[in-house]
């Protein structure tokens, strides 16, 4: 696995078809930034936390693994760089995002007494160069290792979000939100696989294209059509560790509720593995 700490990601690659990409797991953020942040920007509330933990087994699928080692507060590696919405209307988070998804402030309005503008065009630009490109360029390489390599590549975006957020949604979502991009974004055949699997097991709630059909990356890169088949999975962390309370970060990895979930997705990768989706041409 690269661990280079002058890249902003993690690599581990594998043989298989199977990439999967977390993109909002990372915590690390620049001295620079951390000083102008609010405590809510500071406590990082709405990171897919542990998500990169829970899919550890992917060395056992000798799966690729891609994880951002900085937070999705000093960009959104799973947004459009020209920060084109993504669903209308809904409230939207942003590229750099400058509130949280409960709709507070990230940027404190002063720093050391000096009236603060929380970001800056150029500032933007010089995010989306040093560290949204660079995550980019390795997963659009990953790919194509594994489309050449395997005849086709299966690409995972792993996420997670706190099951209510009343600013995004309405209601607790179900503890899996598998987004296909209505299924434009990967093989019919994935999409039933998925069904089957997560209609077979009681313990877990499910939905197909529901609130979540898939970010940036499931839409951009999940080109069926050229044997590159994307999909989201965007747990409730609820499924895995004690939410707690909403005003504070996220609790510590709950081991034994997120064993349960880990022997659902598994076999879930596994049987999606097992599917003859190499094209007959490449």
């Amino acid at each position: 696995m690269n661990t280079d700490p002058s890249i902003p990601y993690t690599l581990r690659l594998g043989t298989s078809a199977l990439i999967i990409s977390v993109p909002h797991a990372g915590l690390e953020l620049p001295a620079d930034m951390r000083s102008r942040l609010t405590p809510v920007g500071e406590a990082q509330p709405d990171a897919d936390w542990h998500v990169d933990k829970l899919y550890d087994f992917a060395a056992e699928l000798d799966a690729t693994l891609l994880v951002a080692r900085y937070s999705r507060y000093l960009v959104d590696l799973n947004r459009p760089p020209d920060d084109a919405p993504l669903y209308a209307n809904a409230a939207q988070t942003g590229l750099c995002p400058t509130l949280s998804f409960a709709g507070e402030r990230l940027y404190r309005t002063e720093v050391a007494g000096v009236p603060h503008a929380p970001l800056s065009a150029a500032e933007v630009q010089e995010r989306r160069e040093h560290y949204w490109k660079p995550y980019h360029e390795a997963l659009r390489a990953q790919i194509a290792r594994t489309r050449s390599r395997c005849g086709y590549a299966l690409l995972l975006d792993a996420h997670s979000i706190r099951s209510e957020v009343p600013r995004l949604f309405a209601g607790r979502l179900p503890d899996l939100n598998v987004g296909t991009f209505d299924a434009r974004s990967c093989d019919p055949r994935v999409i039933a696989t998925t069904r089957a699997t997560l209609a077979a097991q009681s313990r877990f709630t499910w939905v197909i294209d529901g609130r979540f059909k898939g970010g940036y990356i499931t839409r951009h890169y999940g080109q069926p059509a050229h044997d590159v088949h994307a999909l989201q999975i965007e747990l409730a962390q609820s499924s895995y560790i004690d939410e707690g309370d909403v005003a504070l970060p996220v609790a510590d990895y709950d081991a034994q509720r997120a064993e349960a979930l880990r022997t659902l997705l598994r076999p879930l990768l596994s049987a999606l593995l097992a599917l003859p989706l190499k094209a007959a041409v490449t």
